[in-house]
């Protein structure tokens, strides 16, 4: 199908691929094979919104194994036309050219992001470190992502590198906010307060696992979590025919 002719957009967050058993990995990328089979469809465009891998560390010249079939996936995908986008969450410690170069994915992105299509604009990030508070996993995220520190770390034998990005994913998994409420709430208050000082159409993120479809006070804007496949459910975002809906698998 030409890629004009495709127009839904798609988005998915923290199916975290390498965390579980054996047979909860194998469940989950056959749903995202079934999911790409749609996208095949009239999907013009991928938005992976962070947290897609469990681990990840890019190294000068060696890929961490395990991956191997989702790799394989994600390069397919995009041979088939579709713009594949892959923002980088707080267990993808450093996404550097691989997927690019590699894979042929559009882009590779941290951090808050925005795009225009079919008259609406989308913000969107995997949610860690944005709004007020967290502040231990910012500076977390700082020390990971310097550039010097990146340089001794991919220097490590790959084995010693794997097992240290294991420990972190753990740390930063089992890192709990004192206020646990508040930060269930942290991205939804971020969102209203982004809409407050601008306009745009949708807030699309992950990061807390809380999927849901909220509108904001000014009643223009709304704010969309996709959620996470660790529960044993499937969820992804799909806009077509100007409107945003949360399905699943």
């Amino acid at each position: 199908m030409a890629q004009r002719e495709r127009e839904s957009i798609y988005f998915i967050s923290d199916i975290h691929f390498g965390l579980q058993v054996e047979g909860e990995e194998r469940l989950k990328l056959e749903k995202l094979e079934l999911l790409f089979a749609l996208i095949r469809e009239d999907g013009r465009a991928l938005y992976m919104l962070g947290d897609i891998l469990d681990y990840w560390m890019e190294f000068r010249h060696v890929i961490p194994k395990g991956f191997t079939r989702l790799l394989c996936l994600l390069g397919d995908l995009a041979a088939s036309g579709v713009d594949i986008v892959y923002v980088a969450g707080n267990h993808d410690f450093y996404l550097g050219e691989f997927f690019e170069r590699e894979l042929g994915l559009k882009a590779t992105l941290y951090g808050l992001n925005s795009f225009e299509y079919a008259g609406r604009t989308f913000l969107f990030a995997h949610g860690d470190g944005l709004g007020q508070g967290d502040v231990g996993y910012k500076a977390f995220a700082r020390l990971v992502r310097n550039r010097f520190n990146l340089g001794l770390f991919t220097a490590f034998h790959a084995d010693l590198g794997v097992a240290l990005m294991k420990k972190l994913s753990y740390l930063s998994r089992h890192h709990k906010p004192v206020d646990i409420p508040r930060e269930s709430n942290r991205l939804l208050n971020f969102a209203e307060s982004i809409a407050a000082e601008q306009e745009f159409d949708y807030f699309v993120c992950g990061h807390n696992h809380v999927e849901g479809v909220h509108q904001l006070r000014n009643g223009a804007c709304r704010y969309v979590n996709l959620g996470t496949w660790i529960d044993g459910r499937y969820p992804y975002g799909v806009f077509s025919h100007d409107e945003f809906l949360l399905k699943e698998l």
